[in-house]
């Protein structure tokens, strides 16, 4: 498997046996931490090709506040237009086609964004425990989307529009809960990491990409 360090604003992997289909790795809060470059090693080991920039522009917060005061702060254009430029760039130079992307948290949020935003490049959308309330008219996605049982950042009624605008769309999309979980279920770096919970997603979301991403 090759690495390489794309400007120091991203993370970029792929497997031995060259390009695959590509999937744009969209962080949390907590930033490109050693465990999200886990999650792109672990895709690549699947003959993927993974491209994970860092959208928290180089900042690895030290506790929940921080990561929240950070994102207060950020500018959601300068989130907005490096998602959108990484997608790009991940499409044209190492993807076999489409791409997926999977974001978790504010990840998880920019990367149902993003698949409305581009259709002609986005097939399969995965989003932990992030939501967007707007209209998914023109998606051309299939989304898997993985909630916390209790979550203090996405209401039931947000959740449900969410599923509900999709589904208006005659959109393919599956929305599991899981059982006991808080918000960040899957984030080995937070406190709320609940590493049962994860496997099961993480497998679940391989088996999604597995159907939608065959090389």
């Amino acid at each position: 498997m090759s690495l390489d360090v794309v400007r120091d604003l991203a993370y970029f992997v792929q497997d031995d046996e060259g390009p695959g289909r590509g999937i744009l790795l969209l962080h949390s809060f907590w930033g490109l931490t050693s465990s999200v470059k886990g999650l792109a090693d672990d895709l690549a080991d699947h003959g993927y090709t993974v491209l994970a920039p860092d959208i928290n522009f180089g900042e690895l917060p030290d506790s929940e506040q921080e990561a929240l005061d950070h994102l207060g702060a950020a500018s959601p254009d300068r989130l907005a237009s490096l998602v959108l430029s990484a997608a790009g760039l991940l499409y044209e130079k190492a993807s076999e086609g489409p791409i997926a992307i999977i974001g978790f948290g504010m990840g998880g949020s920019l990367a149902l964004w993003a698949s409305v935003r581009l259709p002609d490049l986005i097939t399969a959308a995965i989003s932990f425990y992030g939501s967007q309330q707007i209209d998914f008219a023109g998606s051309q996605s299939a989304y898997l989307i993985h909630l916390a049982e209790e979550d203090d950042y996405i209401s039931d009624d947000e959740a449900v529009f969410m599923e509900a605008t999709m589904g208006l769309e005659d959109l393919e999309v599956a929305v599991l809960r899981y059982s006991g979980t808080r918000h960040g279920f899957c984030e080995p770096d937070g406190e709320t990491f609940d590493p049962d919970s994860f496997d099961l997603a993480w497998k679940r979301s391989l088996e999604f990409l597995s159907e939608r991403l065959a090389r």
